[in-house]
């Protein structure tokens, strides 16, 4: 049994038994679907990689705690679809006690739940399985048979997988950093690779082709490669124009390997030299950059840093003529966020936005404090619009965001993106080396 399954278990409330669903294959267009990922919840706790199986979890049941229900072997399917694992490969090779096919997971849904107090299951993410649940839910109580006993209590089990999830383990931090590594590489390769005249989607693909040939199974995210005032754009995902001599790039790219994601952020000039002007914007963005990296340790708080970066990115709006005023005042009036408008950075693991509570149990004004184990970006940025006239003209259409890994530790950080550089000299430098 997987280690993390095992974990989880230990968790779980007495009588209880949770059911979780695998993801299912979605349309792309008329008879085509998107290329499969494992819901990640589900992969967490049992590595298992096929669409349409379902993970039922019950520490009461001694012989056979851990039961998957799968697709079963069809060799006609195999043929068209590719090669299923069946009953004998869920328990052979994913340590499942028990595996049962899929198709009979319906008619076993009583006896799944009839005893329990208690139901762990997520709702609203698997729609038929809502209503298999509910239906039989309703069914029972509006009969009030003496012999059934559904669960009374329904709880989200992220309430357990997000905890779990937010505190990597020493085996997950390695798949961290060969994700990080990778897209660092990718980063350092567009670096020595970008020239006026390229189109941003020719950097998209010179990148994700890196990735997948070092090994990931692709982009953790839709990659982000915007250049010029494109890059004052947060979620430019177009990636279709031309680069041209005198703008800066934005480059927002990370991998993904064996499930889990890295996440980078690098901005550099086109051709290969940073203006005045840009590099005093982008001077301000990496030194609040440095500083909350530095902030990124036990014991300070995620709304501590996010306050941190606010009044650092702030008081740089004043020193570049952005904003004029009291700082304190400018905050109080969110003045800032005409020019920074996102959070300093999130949790990152299996997902890119990644699992776990950001504030503690007791409300949302209780910032979760920083732990070792816990992995966040730090991605401070500042975003002038090109038609912003009350901008000095020199920043109108610059747009810098950089962006880290980093894993707190018991005695500080570890950044795992660190093999990119980010300092504005370095980057010319490769820059330049790559063009003689």
């Amino acid at each position: 049994m997987r280690e993390q399954l095992k974990r989880f278990i230990d968790q779980m409330e007495e009588n209880s038994v949770a059911i979780i669903p695998a993801a299912h294959e979605k349309s792309r267009s008329y008879d085509t679907e998107y290329k499969f990922r494992q819901d990640s919840d589900f992969w967490y706790l049992t590595g298992f990689p096929e669409p349409d199986a379902v993970a039922v979890i019950d520490p009461q049941n001694k012989k056979s705690p851990y039961t998957l229900y799968v697709r079963p072997r069809d060799p006609l399917m195999e043929t068209w679809f590719g090669r299923r694992e069946g009953v004998d490969g869920a328990v052979k090779n994913y340590g499942a006690n028990k595996a049962v096919s899929i198709e009979k997971f319906a008619a076993d849904l009583p006896k799944l739940l009839d005893g329990r107090d208690k139901l762990y299951y997520r709702f609203a993410v698997d729609q038929t399985l809502d209503q298999q649940i509910l239906s039989y839910l309703t069914e029972q109580r509006v009969r009030r048979l003496k012999t059934a006993y559904p669960p009374h209590t329904i709880i989200d089990p992220t309430i357990i997988t997000g905890e779990m999830r937010l505190h990597k383990t020493a085996e997950e931090v390695e798949l961290m950093q060969v994700a990080a590594n990778i897209a660092a590489e990718a980063h350092i390769l567009a670096m020595k690779k970008v020239k006026p005249g390229m189109n941003e989607g020719q950097v998209e693909a010179l990148m994700e082709a890196y990735m997948k040939d070092k090994g990931a199974s692709g982009v953790a995210y839709n990659s982000i490669v915007g250049g010029g005032d494109n890059a004052t754009i947060l979620h430019y995902v177009e990636n279709n124009m031309p680069l041209k001599d005198g703008d800066l790039i934005l480059i927002d790219a990370g991998a993904e390997y064996k499930g889990y994601a890295s996440d980078i952020t690098r901005t550099f000039p086109v051709n290969g030299k940073f203006t005045e002007a840009q590099r005093e914007v982008y001077d301000v963005v990496l030194d609040v950059q440095l500083q909350c990296i530095e902030y990124t340790k036990t014991g300070n708080t995620v709304r501590g840093r996010q306050e941190f970066s606010i009044e650092l990115l702030t008081e740089g709006m004043k020193k570049l003529g952005l904003l004029k005023g009291n700082t304190k005042d400018l905050i109080k009036k969110k003045a800032y966020l005409k020019y920074y408008m996102h959070g300093v950075g999130h949790y990152l693991g299996l997902d890119v936005h990644d699992a776990g509570r950001y504030f503690t149990d007791q409300g949302a004004k209780n910032s979760k404090p920083l732990a070792p184990g816990m992995v966040l970006t730090v991605e401070p940025g500042l975003y002038i619009p090109a038609d912003d006239k009350s901008a000095p003209a020199k920043y109108r259409g610059i747009g810098i965001r950089i962006e880290d890994d980093v894993l707190v530790t018991e005695d500080g950080n570890r950044n795992l993106t660190s093999k990119v550089t980010k300092d504005p000299d370095e980057i010319e430098a490769i820059m330049a080396k790559s063009r003689k």
